[in-house]
């Protein structure tokens, strides 16, 4: 057996046993910030990564390390509180680790979110967006021997995120009263803040936000055919160098949260019709 299958199938063994038969239909990875919507799961069992094997300390800033199995909408849903990243030092089978052991526990759909800076000055923080597509920057969690149990060598990626997840959301966002962008992440490695070349760089390129996270998962679940869907909240905004303006981390995390409870509704209305 391939080692990291068997650091899979252990962790996943591991989370099971702590579940108490529950089976999870979706996962939800709760970036930056975001992770208060935790807070909205009914009848929560609070696993820790550091207790499941393979899993190192999540230590990125506003990333509590847990998962969270519970009722969501009326469906049971298993949540990432905060993720692994790239910029950390962590291997990508170590970032794409927590998809693999929730889709081994049978997971339909993935829900990610993540707190990004747009170069769209006529959007505002706070903004919520819907992922319609991504351009990938960082190296692709699928390099090296595949593993056929996941998939196959070369995933299709031409809707990496569900149109039709897509459309009932902003039928959703519509019924609610909340605005909703749309348009493309793309993720750059970190772990500093763009320069104003590199957020021009990234307009020129397509991109409407930009992040340091998310895209490594959504390829991991993309090739099992897990349905995707993606959501970023807008916490700074491109500026020009000479300015004056510096990228505050914990003003990130503040305006992240701040606009959590928009992306919480809309999710767990999402769900309940899973």
């Amino acid at each position: 057996m391939d080692p990291r299958m068997a650091i899979i199938d252990e962790a996943a063994s591991a989370l099971a046993s702590r579940l108490q038969g529950r089976e999870p239909i979706a996962g939800i990875i709760l970036g930056s910030g975001l992770g208060n919507l935790a807070d909205k799961i009914a009848d929560p069992i609070v696993v820790p990564y550091v207790d499941l094997p393979g899993f190192p300390t999540a230590s990125a800033i506003g990333h509590k390390g847990n998962f969270i199995c519970g009722e969501l909408g009326g469906r049971c849903v298993l949540a990432m509180q905060g993720r692994y990243h790239y910029y950390e030092g962590y291997p990508l089978d170590t970032v794409v680790l927590p998809v693999r052991v929730m889709m081994r526990l049978g997971i339909q759909y993935l829900f990610v979110s993540n707190a990004a800076g747009t170069v769209r000055q006529d959007w505002e923080i706070g903004d919520l967006m819907l992922i319609t597509d991504h351009i990938n920057m960082i190296p692709n969690p699928l390099i090296g021997p595949n593993l056929p149990e996941f998939g196959p060598r070369f995933p299709d990626m031409t809707c990496a995120y569900d149109l039709e997840l897509q459309r009932r959301l902003l039928e959703i966002a519509s019924e609610e009263g909340i605005a909703l962008r749309q348009g493309i992440y793309l993720p750059l490695s970190g772990p500093c803040y763009e320069t104003p070349a590199e957020y021009a760089f990234c307009k020129f390129a397509g991109a409407d936000t930009v992040g340091m996270s998310t895209v490594p998962e959504v390829i991991a679940a993309r090739q099992s055919g897990i349905r995707v869907l993606g959501m970023s909240v807008i916490t700074d905004i491109a500026h020009e160098a000479g300015d004056g303006y510096v990228t505050d981390e914990n003003e990130i995390i503040r305006h992240a949260d701040a606009a959590s409870r928009k992306m919480s509704r809309l999710f767990e209305r999402l769900i309940a019709e899973l």
